[in-house]
C-alpha cells in the first residue's frame, strides 16, 4: 500500500492535480490513507462517504433511475460517484467505490467481495468490477489499493 500511496502522492504533486473521494464500501478508508501523508493538503481536497443511496443521489448527483435499475454496486453508479466527487469537491480527479465488503449483504449476482471502483480525471472516467477474497478488512484494503492504482494509471495515460 505504501508504494501506491507514495507514487500517487508524487504524481498528484508533479501534475498539480487535486483529488477527492466518493466512498461507500470503503467508508472513508481511501481518504484516511491519502491524508496519512504529511503535506497531503496540497493535493487532497476532501471526500464524501456515501453509504446510503440517498446520499449518493442528493450529494453526488447519482441518478435515482440508475440506482433502481442497476443497484448501488454497479458501473453506472460508481462512475457517477467519481464524477460527482470531482464536481462537488471541486477537484481535478477522484476515485469512487461501491461494493459488498461482507461478511453479509451478498447475493448470487453480487457476492461478498464484489466491488465496483471508478477513477475520474478531468472528465475521463474508467471503471472496473473487482472480486476480492478475504474478510471485510481484506476486501476494503484491496479496494483502497485498486482505487489508487487505477488513478495512477489514469494520470499516466
Amino acid at each position: 500500500m505504501k508504494l501506491f500511496l507514495k507514487e500517487l502522492s508524487d504524481l498528484l504533486r508533479q501534475n498539480k492535480l487535486t483529488m477527492g473521494t466518493a466512498e461507500s464500501c470503503t467508508g472513508g478508508s481511501i481518504a484516511a490513507t491519502m491524508t496519512s501523508v504529511a503535506g497531503s493538503s496540497a493535493y487532497f481536497w476532501g471526500g464524501v462517504v456515501a453509504y446510503q443511496n440517498e446520499v449518493k443521489h442528493k450529494v453526488l448527483g447519482v441518478s435515482n433511475q440508475d440506482l433502481i435499475a442497476y443497484g448501488a454496486v454497479s458501473e453506472p453508479v460508481v462512475r457517477q460517484m467519481a464524477e460527482g466527487a470531482c464536481r462537488v469537491i471541486g477537484c481535478n480527479c477522484a476515485v469512487a467505490t461501491s461494493g459488498v465488503a461482507g461478511p453479509g449483504g451478498g447475493s448470487p449476482q453480487k457476492p461478498v467481495g464484489t466491488v465496483w471502483i471508478a477513477a475520474s480525471l478531468k472528465g475521463n472516467t474508467i471503471a472496473q468490477c473487482c472480486h476480492f477474497k478475504g474478510d471485510r478488512a481484506a476486501v476494503i484494503k484491496q479496494s483502497v489499493q485498486t482505487a489508487m492504482s487505477m488513478l495512477i494509471h489514469l494520470i499516466r495515460l
